[in-house]
């Protein structure tokens, strides 16, 4: 199976409910072929694969992940990423900040995702790169009260990602195949934007996770540090650079300056409100976006005040009541909106910021995994709810228009 070595775009099979592997199977069966069938009919075709914990531990049980990797060869399609971050329940049910659990501190966190590396490593398609986009470690808001087990948390987690590291490391030095784990920042993630993902790693990664593989596995920190930099990348997930109001360009700027690379990144957008300053205009905005406001996932919402301060709320419900503040020009929100539409009446979005990406990829002949990820489709104003398959395959054509490409690999 000849794979383009450029950029690599799929769609997050987040978006389709199913926590067992023949939940898995079924939708790719009904869902992901199809999609093919319109977007590649005669290349193959990259998957971003999301496994739950349940179903990562089936496809490793007998045979089954050689069976999977049959079919999906037979089908004409394969896996190069795979969406680490939820570890439980995604769909039809509350799940708010529970998508952080368990954290990087915990070893459920650290086993699932050896064995998410464990199985990519297998379905890899020869001399292709893989990827697996993670937590930004943990919630933040859980320790707001208690810096001291924040500390004890991120000193846990740094081993654990350093010990995903050397695992990865194993695997390339014994047989040649390249992984990386991307960490994904996020709205109240331990890490939210890019001066804290920089201070993470000179402050902790680089220091203690380098201190850690020395150890184990009797090298020098030098080449520590060079495994740590090569396996740990980032996950740059545009809506949620977006949300912290980070110029694309100096995102790739900063992390280029730091020597830290961006493996994934997730083209998504947020939804977003420009203020005037009229009662009626900002009341006719909080009804808008109170049609957006779910039980399912939380919805941070970041303020931007005339002074260019940022005010944040953890979701929708409790940024509402601040709607009149007249200091404020514009709402970020944390609800991934599809991203061909710019406008939903009072509302706009963020899709400004995925061209500002895509130029940048042009302008650096920059080679990364490209993943559509909106997951919200189920959970979407009724008015704005059509087709899942025919949703994506919009998706899928807008993103190739703009960045003038014919086949997704």
């Amino acid at each position: 199976m000849e794979i383009s070595k450029g950029n690599l775009l799929t769609y997050c099979t987040n978006i389709h409910p199913g926590e067992k592997l023949q939940d898995v199977m079924q939708y790719l069966a009904d869902h992901t072929l199809a999609i093919k069938e319109r977007i590649s009919p005669d290349q193959p075709f990259g998957i971003g694969l999301r496994l739950s914990s349940v179903a990562s531990k089936e496809l490793l049980e007998g045979y089954n992940l050689a069976k999977f990797k049959q079919w999906l060869s037979g089908n004409g399609l394969y896996v190069f990423t795979i969406n680490g971050f939820p570890y439980g329940e995604f769909h039809q049910q509350a799940v708010k900040d529970q998508v952080h659990q368990p954290d990087w501190s915990t070893p459920e966190r650290l086993d699932y995702t050896i064995r998410l590396i464990h199985i990519l490593e297998e379905l890899l398609p020869e001399n292709v790169t893989g990827s697996i986009s993670t937590s930004p470690l943990t919630y933040k808001p859980w320790f707001y009260h208690d810096k001291s087990a924040l500390d004890e948390h991120i000193q846990a987690a740094t081993v654990h990602v350093a010990m995903a590291a050397g695992e990865m490391c194993r695997i390339k030095l014994e047989r040649g195949i390249n992984i990386h784990l991307d960490i994904e920042p996020e709205p109240d993630g331990y890490l939210e934007n890019t001066q804290e993902v920089v201070d993470y790693f000179n402050q902790h990664l680089l220091v203690l996770g380098a201190q850690i593989l020395q150890k184990k596995y009797h090298i020098s920190p030098a080449v520590a540090k060079s495994v740590i930099l090569e396996h740990i990348q980032v996950c740059y997930d545009v809506c949620h650079f977006a949300l912290a109001y980070e110029n694309p360009a100096y995102v790739f700027d900063a992390f280029e300056e730091a020597g830290l690379k961006i493996g994934k990144i997730q083209i998504s957008a947020a939804l977003k409100a420009t203020f005037k300053n009229t009662n009626s205009d900002r009341e006719k905005i909080g009804l808008a976006i109170q049609a957006f406001n779910e039980p399912t996932y939380l919805h941070q919402v970041v303020a931007k005040k005339n002074n260019g301060n940022l005010q944040q709320y953890h979701d929708i419900p409790e940024a509402l009541p601040h709607i009149m503040q007249e200091d404020v020009e514009e709402w970020r929100i944390h609800f991934h909106v599809p991203v061909f539409l710019a406008n939903y009446a009072q509302l706009g979005s963020t899709q400004q910021d995925i061209l500002a990406v895509f130029e940048e990829l042009k302008k650096r002949e920059a080679h990364h995994h490209l993943e559509i990820e909106t997951y919200t489709w189920d959970v979407l104003p009724l008015d704005l709810q059509v087709s899942v398959d025919e949703s994506i395959v919009r998706e899928f054509d807008w993103v190739m228009e703009k960045l003038r490409i014919e086949t997704p690999a």
